[in-house]
C-alpha cells in the first residue's frame, strides 16, 4: 500500500503525535508499505530509513492562516501524484483519512476555560476567545475538514473525542472509528531498568528512598500543574497523610521555561517536595526513576503520557478529561490507580497522591498497570488502523 502522512512537522523528539508518526512508519516500512511524508520540516535522524519526504514550503504568515497555507499547498503537491490512502493528522483537509490526534479544536477551546479556578477569570478567557482571530480561523477550519462535500474517514482515539463530534458536528457515526491510541513498547526496554531510575535520581538530585510522583508535560497550564502543586501542598502539610510514610517528591518534566511555577512552588511553601527538571530527552529515564505518575489534565483526547506510564509499569493519576482514562479500571484487581472528577478539587487529588506513598498499594496497581499496558498493545492498534485504512483505500478505487 502507499501511504501518504500529511503534518506540518515531524520531529519526534518532541513526542506526542510527531512520536506516534515515526513509531507508525517504522511499522509500515517494515511490512514492505511504501511510506511518504508531506511536511514544512522533519528531522530524518529520528526517523525510520525508507521514508520518501516531500517539502511543502510555506511562506511566513500569522498563526491563524499557517494552517490553510499548508493545508493548500500540500493538496497540491498530493495531487502531482497518487496514494493508495492520503491521512491528514491535524489541521489539513481533502485526505482519505483525518485522525486529529489532539482532538477537536472547538472541544480543546472548551476545556481550555476550565482550567480557570476563579470565575471572573473564565469569563475573561471566554471573551479573549471571542477576539482571537486563531480560534475563528481554526473554528472554520475544522468545519471545512469534517462537514464538505466529500467527507473523509475519520479515527478518534477515545469514546470522548467520538462523543465531541457527535455533538458539536454531529457528523454520522458511520464516519467515526474508534483506534484507541498505542505506543511502541520497544521505545522502553526494560533490561536497564534499575540502573537508569539510580542514575537519573542521582543526576537530578533526588534521594534513592524518596516516593516519586512524575509530572510531565509541554503545557504545564492545560495539564494541570498549578492545581498539582496546591494538591502537593495539601498533601505535605497532612500529617495523617504522611504518618510513618516516605518522603515524597513531585518531578516535573517537560517545558524548560517554569519560572512561575518554580515561585509558585516557593509561595507555597513546598519547594523542597518539587524538582523541577526541565526537558527530558531521554524519557524512558524518569518513568524509570518515578514510582507513579500523575497528569491532572483538563484536557487530552488521549494521553500518550499515561500509555507510556502504563507500559513502564506506572500507576496513574489522571482525570475524566482523559480519553485515556477509558482505559483504566476504577477497581480492583485492575485497578491501575485514580481518576479524579475535577483537577481543580486539591483535597481529592492530594488524597490520590497520598494512597500512592504506601508501597504495596503501589505495587498492585503497578502490576495492573502492566496488565492493562499488554492489552492495548502497538500491534492490536497497528491491526486497526489497518484496517480502517483498506476500506478507505476500497471506497476510494470504487470512486
Amino acid at each position: 500500500m502507499k501511504i501518504a502522512f500529511c503534518y506540518e512537522s515531524v520531529l519526534p523528539a518532541r513526542g506526542g503525535c510527531e512520536t506516534y508518526i515515526a513509531d507508525l512508519a517504522r511499522r509500515l516500512l517494515a511490512d514492505r508499505h511504501e511510506v511518504h511524508v508531506y511536511a514544512c520540516r522533519w528531522d530524518a535522524k529520528l526517523l525510520p530509513e525508507g521514508i520518501q519526504f516531500h517539502h511543502i514550503p510555506t511562506p511566513w504568515a500569522p498563526r491563524f492562516l499557517k494552517p490553510w497555507l499548508f493545508g493548500r499547498n500540500c493538496n497540491r503537491a498530493l495531487a502531482e501524484t497518487t496514494h493508495d490512502v492520503t491521512i491528514g493528522f491535524d489541521k489539513t483537509w481533502g485526505q482519505d483519512i483525518l485522525y486529529p490526534q489532539g482532538g477537536l479544536h472547538i472541544a480543546c477551546a472548551q476545556h481550555n476555560l476550565r482550567k480557570h479556578s476563579n470565575r471572573f477569570h473564565r469569563h475573561m478567557a471566554r471573551l479573549g476567545k471571542w477576539l482571537d482571530m486563531a480560534h475563528w480561523s481554526f473554528s472554520l477550519l475544522e468545519r471545512v475538514q469534517y462537514l464538505g462535500a466529500n467527507p473523509p474517514t475519520i479515527i478518534v482515539n477515545s469514546h470522548m473525542v467520538r462523543e465531541h463530534f457527535l455533538r458539536y458536528y454531529h457528523v454520522a457515526p458511520g464516519q467515526l472509528n474508534v483506534v484507541r491510541s498505542a505506543i511502541d513498547p520497544h521505545r522502553f526496554p526494560e533490561q536497564d531498568r534499575l540502573k537508569c531510575r539510580s542514575l537519573y535520581r542521582e543526576q537530578v538530585g533526588i534521594g534513592a528512598d524518596e516516593v516519586v510522583g512524575l509530572f510531565a508535560a509541554m503545557n504545564y497550564y492545560l495539564k494541570g500543574l498549578e492545581p498539582l502543586l496546591h494538591a502537593t501542598k495539601r498533601l505535605v502539610s497532612n500529617p495523617q497523610w504522611l504518618e510513618g510514610k516516605p518522603r515524597f517528591r513531585l518531578m516535573i518534566v517537560g517545558h524548560p521555561d517554569s519560572g512561575s511555577y518554580v515561585q509558585l512552588a516557593r509561595n507555597l511553601g513546598i519547594e523542597d517536595h518539587v524538582q523541577f527538571v526541565g526537558y527530558c530527552p531521554e524519557m524512558r529515564n524518569a518513568y524509570f526513576a518515578s514510582d507513579f505518575l500523575v497528569h491532572p489534565t483538563f484536557y487530552d483526547p488521549c494521553s500518550l503520557v499515561v500509555l507510556e506510564g502504563l507500559a513502564c509499569g506506572l500507576p496513574i493519576i489522571t482525570t475524566r478529561f482523559n480519553g485515556a482514562s477509558e482505559l483504566l479500571h476504577p477497581t480492583p484487581p485492575m485497578q491501575e490507580g485514580y481518576v479524579v472528577s475535577d483537577p481543580h478539587d486539591h483535597q481529592e487529588l492530594g488524597w490520590c497522591m497520598a494512597q500512592m506513598l504506601d508501597s504495596q498499594r503501589r505495587q498492585a496497581f503497578s502490576q495492573a498497570a502492566r496488565r492493562t499496558a499488554a492489552q492495548w498493545t502497538f500491534d492490536l492498534h497497528y491491526r486497526q488502523l489497518m484496517s480502517v485504512c483498506t476500506e478507505a483505500m476500497k471506497r476510494k478505487q470504487v470512486a
